[in-house]
């Protein structure tokens, strides 16, 4: 597919699923939400886990605030994306609550890096990564900005996706550089990629 029919196709599935999300009651998402989050911490990788990272959820992406403070619970140690808009990356830092969280870039929020010690990629026993739609091979379409490409492209961790199945697609248009994730996550089931 040529490259200028790849960007318009993934802007026409980007403006499809945010209709689709933003159709949701709140009391729907918020079921939804519920519902995923459980069935995340059911995950043998999760329970397996010391150290996670996970973005800060806004707006119509799948909560993440029940699953960081959760995993924190736990005694997992939960490090969180600060955005470097310089070079369009992502650098993780670790928190002990949502203290440690000041206003970001794209009106996120983001690690006080005052207070939040860097973390390695390496560290990373699981990543969670946002995604407006999913496909059955774990193939993701973003919001656009592509911080998660890049750094998806060197990470070698385990990367586990949270979706609802009203945004999961038969198969997405990719680019070379596009990773699958492990595992996509939905309120009813759970789409493995894992190999062997």
């Amino acid at each position: 597919m040529p490259v200028k029919n790849l960007r318009q196709r993934k802007q026409e599935l980007r403006s499809r699923y945010k209709r689709v999300r933003e159709a949701f009651t709140p009391e729907k998402k918020a079921s939804l939400d519920a519902q995923l989050a459980e069935r995340f911490f059911s995950l043998p990788e999760y329970k397996e886990a010391k150290v996670i990272f996970a973005f800060v959820s806004k707006g119509i992406e799948v909560e993440t605030g029940k699953i960081i403070s959760g995993a924190l619970a736990d005694g997992k140690s939960v490090a969180v994306p600060l955005c470097d808009m310089e070079n369009t990356e992502i650098d993780f830092y670790y928190i002990n609550s949502r203290d440690d969280l000041t206003d970001g870039v794209f009106g996120l929020l983001e690690p006080d890096v005052s207070k939040c010690a860097k973390a390695k990629p390496d560290d990373a026993d699981i990543c969670i990564v946002p995604g407006l739609v999913f496909d059955r091979e774990g193939y993701r379409l973003g919001f656009g900005k592509g911080f998660y490409d890049r750094f998806l492209g060197d990470f070698c961790g385990l990367t586990v996706a949270l979706c609802y199945c009203a945004c999961i697609s038969d198969e997405l248009p990719r680019g070379y550089y596009d990773r699958p994730v492990s595992l996509v996550v939905t309120e009813k089931y759970t789409i493995n990629n894992l190999q062997g």
